[in-house]
């Protein structure tokens, strides 16, 4: 059982950064493939971004390609989405999500994970 909680949303102006945390429990969090998912108002939720448990294997979506960076620290089972250069159709709701998995995988499919947390909002003024 793996219970993830984010933070650090919040309001910005378009070109700022910010960066959200997701906190895992659980003594087993590197053994777990973690992604960043995102559902703006009014759309269906949307994969950003995953690591595999190493932190070395990523993916992410070409809408945050090249902004966005996807990290893990495995000693206090965080994972973190830094967000650069911030855009108005960045504003959603930031969820986490975790799956335990055999090798280093990453999965970008919602459906192919467990454990979600709460979401932090984002919203990106013009």
């Amino acid at each position: 059982q793996v219970q993830l909680v984010e933070s650090g949303g919040g309001l910005v102006q378009a070109g700022d950064s910010l960066r959200l945390s997701c906190a895992a429990s659980g003594r087993t969090f590197s053994s777990y493939a973690m992604g960043w998912f995102r559902q703006a108002p009014g759309k269906e939720r949307r994969f950003v971004a995953a690591t595999g448990w190493s932190g070395g294997n990523t993916y992410y979506a070409d809408s945050v390609k090249g902004r966005f960076t996807i990290s893990r620290d495995n000693a206090i089972n965080t994972v973190y989405l830094q967000m650069n250069s911030l855009k108005p159709e960045d504003t959603a709701v930031y969820y986490c999500a975790a799956e335990r998995v055999l090798g280093d995988r990453v999965l970008i499919d919602q459906w192919s994970y467990e454990y979600w947390g709460q979401g932090t909002q984002v919203t990106v003024s013009s």
